[in-house]
């Protein structure tokens, strides 16, 4: 796979069809990277003419500032700004979008010129440039906090090849080379540390400045920064399979995937726009008919003020603008929004459905204790071993690591097969062996101790040629944060929180008692996780989110209304499914990811009641000649700029603290 493209923030950010009124061409988004003074020169020029002729005409009056004179300096102001408008109207035209923005500028303007109002129509198109500039500005800083996300790919690896150390790029190095990072460089593929510790920051995927320390053995991912020594990593994944990969493509894919709401405001805008023009139309003509002393210019002149004013710049900017916001304000907090639709849908969820193991508690085991029945100690411990070692779940890293001394590869493995909810079955030389719940037990009509049933914590049980073996107690962590994450909803109205867990009721119930969850059910396989996840879709006023991270709880992340997969340890298939993946593992930022998407909701609502508003407001004064030339300028560019100010909000605010 080639190297992740560049993040076409522009062509995703706009509409390129002929759905908008004419917008996609403005701001920073389609403007080339050119240089400053390149993009302000033009309005400085019409500013400073603009302004000598306002002098001229008012304060100085001299007498050859007249006739000719005049026109022609005012057609000198007019295009600097004017030109890249008939540019853009153009493009359109060629395209047969004859209703857009700059059409409904350009007759205004040319209106203004043809009835002698010169000043007004060289405002109308200055003070358009000027708020056009200032969407630019919206626009960079908006997709600033995602753009950082392409500085932390790196564009070189250093591989260890016989010995011997060169540079390539990432996409060179194969899966069980060995690279290299100094001090200051970035990992540039997910990999096992091979050095005994290293220190890393890891802001740029998960969003926490705090510095991570890395021991050998140990995950790390391609975008971390190296901070304090030469360190070695053996290469697990692929570049185009990395963790860094995925999120620049979640990125990328969140940027063109639009909310219902922006969806609506196009199709609005490709409606609206011809209307307008035909209420321009109808008010210079209809009056004619029926109003004695019918003056043309004067109704001319009221039209202009409808078309100026009717301009939808401020919704068709301001909305998608506001939802780019809060993909950029969630990423900077370490939450992936795999689309604008999907803010929309998390700002409703009133229920929230959790999974316990690495996702309410750490998910890093440890064994406590093991209680052999039959045979001896070492040979079940060994036949475990073996046969857990061929299995990613979390439980079953726990015995491996437990046992350093025992080593997989000294066992010959047969049939091999983890079943999902129960555990892993096999034959271990020879001997046919089971590790799992008590329900694998069960299920295969083994005897075991029934006062393990009585144990709180978790417990694999063992089994070789169907007789009892023992058992292992495992013990887990509840998250730092998680106390925290369930108070967190129920402040911001979730009526209905619910612990979903393939493990033991008498765990699950105790960490819910912790954590003060409202509802939870153990001893769940997966398709028991669905089960609960559709009961709660019965009841049509429940909107639900579902929050895991292992190939398990896929179903239901599927299923939920809100998938929320967690980033860090979550397995591939959890987070390629999920809606929204939590890059730092804490459930603290579940509550943070639904504040941030209804925070950008009440700013989508709120533009556009404000921009139709006063839009309304003003359209309808200028329709009867009370609102003139310069009030519609200032009210347009005024209302833009107010709604751009009010999306960029959410960039500024700080969510860690709510």
């Amino acid at each position: 796979m080639a190297r992740i493209k560049k993040l076409e923030i522009e062509s995703n950010y706009n509409c390129s069809d002929d759905s908008c009124c004419g917008c996609e061409k403005t701001g920073a988004a389609a403007l080339p990277e050119e240089s400053t003074w390149k993009r302000y020169l033009p309005v400085t020029a019409t500013g400073i003419l603009f302004v000598i002729g306002i002098l001229l005409d008012s304060l100085f009056k001299p007498a050859f500032f007249t006739g000719t004179t005049r026109l022609v300096w005012y057609i000198a102001a007019y295009l600097p700004v004017a030109l890249p408008a008939f540019r853009h109207a153009g493009n359109a035209i060629a395209q047969k979008n004859f209703f857009n923005e700059f059409t409904l500028m350009i007759v205004a303007t040319l209106g203004a010129f043809f009835i002698g109002e010169y000043p007004e129509g060289v405002a109308v198109m200055l003070f358009y440039t000027v708020g056009d500039l200032f969407q630019e500005s919206a626009v960079r800083k908006a997709r600033r906090n995602i753009q950082t996300l392409l500085d932390v790919r790196p564009d070189t690896a250093t591989v260890v090849r016989n010995g011997v150390t060169t540079t390539v790029s990432p996409e060179e190095v194969s899966i069980g080379e060995t690279i290299q990072a100094k001090v200051g460089e970035k990992i540039p593929l997910d990999g096992t540390l091979l050095s005994p510790r290293g220190s890393f920051n890891t802001s740029a995927l998960t969003g926490e400045s705090v510095p991570r320390t890395i021991h050998d053995g140990e995950t790390v991912l391609a975008g971390m920064v190296n901070l304090n020594q030469l360190v070695e990593v053996r290469v697990e994944k692929a570049y185009a399979d990395s963790s860094l990969s995925r999120v620049l493509e979640m990125v990328q894919e969140a940027t063109s995937r639009k909310a219902k709401t922006e969806l609506f405001i196009r199709s609005f805008a490709r409606i609206y726009t011809p209307i307008v023009f035909a209420l321009a139309l109808a008010i210079t003509v209809i009056p004619s008919f029926i109003v004695p002393g019918y003056v043309f210019d004067d109704w001319l002149y009221r039209a202009l003020v409808f078309l100026v004013i009717s301009c939808p710049c401020a919704l068709v900017i301001s909305v998608p603008l506001s939802y780019f916001g809060g993909i950029g304000a969630a990423s900077r907090n370490g939450i992936l929004f795999k689309g604008a639709n999907y803010i929309d849908i998390i700002a409703k969820v009133n229920t929230v459905v959790i999974d316990k193991t690495g996702t309410l508690t750490e998910g890093v085991f440890q064994v406590k204790k093991m209680e052999p029945v039959y045979p001896e100690k070492e040979r079940m411990a060994g036949y475990a071993v073996a046969l857990e070692s061929k299995s990613n779940h979390p439980v079953a890293k726990a015995i491996v690591e437990h046992f350093p001394h025992i080593m997989p590869g000294d066992y010959r493995l047969e049939d091999v097969k983890e079943i999902a909810g129960h555990g892993m079955g096999g034959i271990v030389d020879g001997h046919t062996v089971l590790a799992g719940n008590a329900r694998l037990m069960r299920m295969h009509d083994i005897k075991y101790d029934p006062g393990v049933d009585d144990i709180r914590e978790t417990v694999v049980l063992v089994a070789i040629d169907q007789q009892y073996a023992g058992y292992l107690v495992i013990a887990d962590q509840v998250k730092a944060d998680a106390g925290s994450v369930i108070q967190r909803l129920k402040q911001l109205g979730i009526h209905t929180t619910v612990m979903l867990s393939g493990d033991r009721s008498s765990i699950v119930q105790d960490v819910a008692e912790r954590l003060k969850v409202d509802k939870a059910y153990g001893d769940l396989l997966p398709e028991d996780k669905v089960k609960y996840i559709e009961e709660l879709k019965k009841e049509s006023s429940n909107v639900v989110a579902f929050v895991g991270d292992g190939i398990n709880d896929a179903p239901a992340l599927a299923l939920s209304d809100v998938g929320i997969a967690m980033g860090g340890m979550g397995s591939d298939a959890a987070i390629e499914i999920a809606d929204v993946v939590i890059q730092t593992d804490q459930p603290s930022k579940i509550a943070t990811a639904i504040q941030i998407a209804r925070s950008t909701r009440a700013i989508v609502i709120q533009n556009i009641v404000f921009a139709l508003g006063v839009k309304f407001l003003i359209m309808l004064l200028g329709a009867f000649g009370i609102a003139s030339m310069w009030e519609a300028v200032f009210a347009d560019v005024g209302v833009s700029l107010i709604a751009i100010l009010n999306a960029v909000r959410i960039l500024r605010k700080d969510f860690t603290k709510s």
